[in-house]
């Protein structure tokens, strides 16, 4: 089982704007300390916004926060909005695919109880659990992140359908 880019990213957004609940922060400041692409970031923090979890600040200080506490904030919640496929093996995709023993296999089964036992161990845990090392991740972002960085870009506004 491995998270997707984007939820990693979800992640190491959501630990930085919880690390810095005293103001907003823009996408390029948080993509600078991470050294990660902004647009790819940007792309993350909207879907974040979608869901919930960041609000965007509009104007010259804007940038992002936290829609909620940290301990509000389920890490499997997190990962669901941001995974697309959770499709294990082939058989899990609607149809069932195209594998011919998948009517009688069991390996599905086995594959969704490891699917199911992995998702609950992550709804048992918020932001705040990763938080624990708080000064230890403050002192790593303090030391990376250059005082220019906090200029940058802010989330765009979703588009409407």
């Amino acid at each position: 089982m491995r998270m997707t880019l984007h939820s990693d990213y979800g992640l190491r957004v959501l630990t930085y704007l919880a690390l810095h609940p005293d103001r907003p922060c823009t996408v390029s400041e948080i993509a600078t300390s991470y050294r990660l692409s902004r647009n790819h970031l940007l792309k993350v923090a909207l879907n974040l916004k979608n869901a919930g979890f960041v609000e965007a600040v509009r104007g010259r200080t804007g940038g992002v926060r936290l829609g909620r506490p940290p301990n509000e904030i389920g890490i499997g919640a997190v990962i669901r909005s941001l995974e697309e496929d959770f499709a294990l093996v082939e058989c899990f995709k609607d149809g069932g695919g195209s594998c011919i023993i998948a009517p009688a296999c069991r390996i599905k089964g086995i594959f969704s109880e490891a699917l199911a036992a992995y998702m609950a161990t992550l709804e048992k845990y918020t932001l705040q659990d990763a938080l624990v090392n708080a000064p230890s991740l403050r002192t790593l972002f303090d030391l990376t992140v250059p005082p220019a960085a906090a200029q940058g870009a802010t989330l765009p506004e979703p588009t409407r359908a």
